[in-house]
């Protein structure tokens, strides 16, 4: 498992550029191993996106204990990336397959943040939002739904099939200056959790009702009326797997 300031990288997932978090850590891998390493992640982080608890996996021998290798990663791993935690799996695992859910956490600054917070926030500049309205917001996305009206397409690859997903939970925590939108689900398409939010944001402001946020989401059509919340605020904090045989 590795976390990330997402700043500086294009995203988790493998890039031309070579730029993307999963690059920079096979490239590692291999100074470490000796070998080319292919990862397997648990899914896709968006360019400015951060993550606690990105996990993936890797094949690969290491004659050594495991704590060797976790200080090797971390050694060798650029700025910006930390693996946290390393063990041996069972052959049935996977980091992709045997995930069966996950949590994201949005952080938005009241107030103005300060240079060393704003990397991790969004700030709102001192807008008021209604919080109570927000939170019925929050009620009418939880449960299962065609989430199509608060996603995007990648425009170079093939659709997604399904664009049905279960929210499991959705509340707002307040922290001092911050406003924390935490969202559990078995999955998301992409950008979906920055619509939602964007959309939420919105709502508290008072540019939207909660008829129109139930509406937008049955049209099951993106538009304009859903801006999606800037990546810089967005963490991938928790995986969650299934049960796996040993």
């Amino acid at each position: 498992m590795c976390a990330y300031d997402g700043t500086e990288f294009a995203g988790w997932q493998k890039q031309p550029s070579g730029l993307a978090v999963q690059d920079k850590i096979e490239e590692a891998l291999g100074n470490i191993l000796g070998q080319a390493v292919r990862t397997v992640g648990s899914g896709r982080t968006d360019a400015g996106v951060h993550a606690q608890g990105q996990v993936f996996h890797f094949d690969a021998p290491w004659p050594h204990q495991e704590s060797a290798l976790l200080q090797a990663m971390r050694v060798n791993f650029p700025a910006g990336v930390l693996a946290v935690e390393i063990k041996k799996a069972p052959d049935d695992f996977h980091a992709l397959l045997s995930a069966n859910g996950k949590r994201y956490r949005y952080r938005v600054h009241r107030g103005w943040a300060m240079p060393e917070q704003d990397r991790f926030v969004y700030s709102l500049k001192g807008k008021a939002l209604d919080l109570t309205l927000i939170r019925e917001g929050m009620s009418v996305l939880l449960g299962e739904h065609d989430f199509s009206a608060f996603s995007a397409k990648r425009g170079d690859e093939e659709e997604e099939v399904s664009k049905i997903r279960e929210v499991r939970k959705f509340f707002l925590e307040e922290k001092e200056e911050e406003l924390h939108f935490v969202v559990e689900g078995n999955g998301f398409l992409y950008k979906m959790v920055r619509g939602l939010v964007g959309a939420l944001l919105d709502l508290g402001a008072g540019k939207l009702d909660i008829t129109q946020l139930q509406s937008i989401l049955e049209s099951r059509q993106r538009t304009e009326k859903v801006v999606s919340a800037p990546a810089k605020g967005l963490c991938l904090e928790t995986v969650f797997y299934r049960e796996v045989s040993a």
